[in-house]
Formats: C-alpha cells, sequence, structure tokens
C-alpha cells in the first residue's frame, strides 16, 4: 500500500479547450503549497490529482486543502486494483480510523467504479467489502444513512484507492488565472475578506494600504501587513504597497467642506489605486464596500467616489451583511487582527455629519481648489513596497501578544515603487 492524497477539484472541469490550461496552473500552485515537503510529486489524472507526500501526509494534506481550486482532498491508500488487495487495504483504513476501543460503530462502503475494466460493479463491490468487514471485525454494525464512518473506495486508472475521511478545500479557481487586481486593504474587517473572496476566484492580488503617519500609528500599519501575511498563507508572498495619505489629508481639511471629507479622501485613494495599478499591469481595484453599511457605502457614495477611476472596481462583499462577513473573516484568520484597535486613515477623518448622498458634481466642486494631480503624483512616488509571507508557508495561527520593545517600523522589505521598474 502506498500513502496518496487525492484531490478533487469542480469548476475547472467546465474549461472546455481552456481546462488544461487551469489544470496546469493548479498543479503548479499545489507544488508551491506543498514547497517545504522537497520529494512530493503532484500528478494529473482524469479528474483528480494525486499528491505523493514523501514525509509528512497529515501536514501536506493541511497544505492542499488551503489551494484555491481544490474542492476536497482525501489521505487515501492506493492498492493495485485487485479485489484482494482492496480488501487487506479496506480493513486496514477502518481499523485506522475506528481504533481498537470504537467498536460497535455503524459504517458503510461508498465504493466507485471509473475503470470499467474492474469486473465488479460499484455496487457489487459495495455488497462485497462491506460482508468482509461485517466478518473481520465484530460489532460492526451496517447504515447506509448515518455512518460513524465511511470506506470509501474509488477505482480509476488501475488502480485503487481507499479512504475514510474528505476534508473540504474553499473551491474556486487557481490563484493567478484571473489576472492581477489591487486591493485596497483597511485593517478593518471588511476589506481582508474581500481580498480572500477574490483571490478565490483565480485573481492575484496586490494590497494597498493608505496610512496617515504620525497620525496614525506605526502598530496600525503593522497590523495590515500582519492581515497580509494571513492572506499570504493560502496563496504565498504578497506584495502590499503603502502609502502615505497625510498630505492630501491636510488638504482637504484646508480646503473642502467638512462633511465631504470621506468622499473626496475615498476618491483620492481609487486614484492612487489606479495610477499604482496601472505601473504594475493591474486589471482592477477590489475593496470591501458593502451597501449600506456606513456613509461611504450608500449607492449615491459609491457612484461618486467611482467616477474618478476608469477601472473595474469590484466589490465581492457588496450584498453581504455584516455576520455573513464576520463568520467568512472567522474562517479564513483575519478577525482577531481585523478588531484590533489601531486607528486608520479614515477613522481620524470622520466628520460629525458625513453627507451620504453625495453627487458628482458635489465633489469636483469642492475639489476645484486641490492640485488632484500633484497630491496623486506625490502620494504614487512615495509609496513603499513590502513583501511578506506566512510563517513557514503557512497561516499566522493568531494574533500575537504586541511586544514590549515593539519596532518603529513594520517588519519587511521596504522598496520605492519606482525602483521595481515593472
Amino acid at each position: 500500500m502506498e500513502s496518496v492524497i487525492i484531490v478533487r477539484y469542480g469548476e475547472l472541469s467546465l474549461k472546455g479547450k481552456n481546462r488544461p490550461e487551469f489544470e496546469d496552473l493548479l498543479a503548479t500552485r499545489l507544488r508551491q503549497a506543498l514547497r517545504g515537503d522537497p520529494g512530493v510529486r503532484v500528478r494529473k489524472g482524469y479528474g483528480r490529482f494525486f499528491v505523493e507526500p514523501a514525509q509528512d501526509p497529515a501536514a501536506a494534506l493541511e497544505r492542499v486543502v488551503r489551494v484555491f481550486g481544490v474542492v476536497s482532498a482525501s489521505a487515501a491508500w492506493r492498492v493495485p486494483a485487485d479485489l484482494d488487495a482492496i480488501r487487506a487495504a479496506a480493513r486496514s483504513a477502518l481499523d485506522a480510523r475506528l481504533g481498537p476501543g470504537d467498536v460497535p460503530a455503524r459504517f458503510r462502503v461508498d465504493a466507485r467504479r471509473a475503470d470499467k475494466r474492474f469486473p465488479l460493479s460499484s455496487q457489487q463491490l459495495n455488497e462485497t467489502l462491506g460482508a468482509d468487514l461485517l466478518s473481520a471485525r465484530p460489532g460492526l454494525k451496517v447504515d447506509l444513512r448515518h455512518p460513524d464512518v465511511t470506506v470509501s473506495v474509488e477505482v480509476r486508472e488501475g488502480q485503487a484507492y481507499i479512504f475514510t475521511d474528505t476534508l473540504p478545500g474553499p473551491g474556486g479557481l487557481p490563484y493567478g488565472s484571473g489576472g492581477r487586481a489591487l486591493l485596497l486593504l483597511s485593517g478593518g474587517i471588511d476589506s481582508p475578506v474581500a481580498g480572500w473572496l477574490a483571490m478565490r476566484r483565480g485573481v492575484e492580488i496586490e494590497p494597498v494600504h493608505f496610512h496617515s503617519f504620525p497620525f496614525t500609528s506605526q502598530r496600525s500599519q503593522e497590523k495590515v501587513l500582519d492581515l497580509a501575511r494571513v492572506l499570504a498563507g493560502w496563496v504565498g508572498p504578497v506584495r502590499v504597497h503603502m502609502v502615505s495619505v497625510t498630505e492630501v489629508q491636510k488638504a482637504i481639511r484646508l480646503h473642502c467642506p467638512d462633511n465631504l471629507h470621506i468622499t473626496i479622501l475615498r476618491r483620492f485613494m481609487l486614484r492612487i489605486a489606479e495610477a499604482i495599478a496601472r505601473k504594475r499591469g493591474a486589471l482592477a481595484l477590489v475593496t470591501g464596500e458593502s451597501v449600506g453599511q456606513v456613509a461611504s457605502q450608500t449607492l449615491e457614495s459609491l457612484r461618486t467616489i467611482e467616477a474618478v477611476t476608469r477601472l473595474p472596481v469590484l466589490r465581492p462583499v457588496i450584498a453581504m451583511d455584516k455576520a455573513e462577513i464576520i463568520a467568512l473573516a472567522r474562517r479564513i484568520g483575519t478577525y482577531d487582527l481585523s478588531i484590533l484597535p489601531y486607528e486608520d486613515c479614515c477613522s481620524l477623518f470622520v466628520p460629525k455629519n458625513p453627507k451620504t448622498r453625495p453627487r458628482p458634481e458635489q465633489a469636483e466642486r469642492a475639489e476645484e481648489k486641490l492640485d488632484v494631480d500633484g497630491l496623486v503624483a506625490a502620494a504614487v512616488e512615495a509609496a513603499e513596497l513590502v513583501e511578506v509571507d506566512a510563517p513557514q508557508g503557512g497561516p499566522p495561527a493568531g494574533p500575537a501578544p504586541e511586544p514590549a520593545d515593539a519596532p518603529s517600523r513594520a517588519p519587511g522589505v521596504f522598496l520605492p515603487l519606482t525602483r521595481l521598474g515593472e
């Protein structure tokens, strides 16, 4: 018997003539996720990938089910498509799953014969293996509807795969199959979730974070980089653009009506993000906006803010309520970081009575005294780029306690954007 991980994918099978391209990219992402296991092999089969881990199958399985495009995966025993070998593997799998003290137990067999050369049908294999397991382990009971354990068998391509557990994957499409976009990452609950959902659809993201240092603390920037590390735990290293809007906010406060401050600031954020996106070859912007959640997220505000960019603005959480967003944030590992109480540039800028239904012409009039192009260019020129990765290629276990002697600058490799030359 050989240890192997069966990897299943769903939507890729509908891609017609483009299917091989998506499958090849998924295989690449699987190998990247398993890069800590140098002897691992990833083989493509019909409708499946098979991962042969060289070291720790359990650890490899945990990494596999975090790869976008994977619907589910199972750690299995692989044996030749021979009935005696399948019987022996099924007994071993059941023994390993139940343990010596777990009888009596309810079980069922779920056999699927994809390889029609195998002499028994799926139903005949179910009956044969069920009878064999009943005779081998006294106290077992067959329960097709509510089993304690299911012994699954797949016969395909001259091999049989036997397993008892299946872990769900995130689904979606392989990361990078959907082009590149800039994610406006605020440090709150919504934008990391929006970024994760975009990544799940195959979109490669580069977060851009706007800060107002020294009016906002260095800790707030560290928090955003930690959130980016959690996202990196799903896809590998992520580049984060850190952009100061301190001078923009000073100009807005000096020349614009108080009730339009947030609207004007958000318009600048989109302008700056678009300028960076064009340098980086990104085709869209991703935001964590949800209709009606705050004053800047009414339909009127969204229209007025979006009017300054010609790039598509993707809003993956636009129709989700807060409870749904929080539930997903907990699941992907960003929630505990997002609720850390560090202020962001918007929270410092909220007027007492923000305009909830601004019109584009009102915003344009308010911006007449501002050097819009100059402020955008200066912010882009001063932007810094930080590349982050999850510790040891995996997600952080949770928010780290604050060290007493925290560094004055967020850890990472800071580079001026213009030095990348891309």
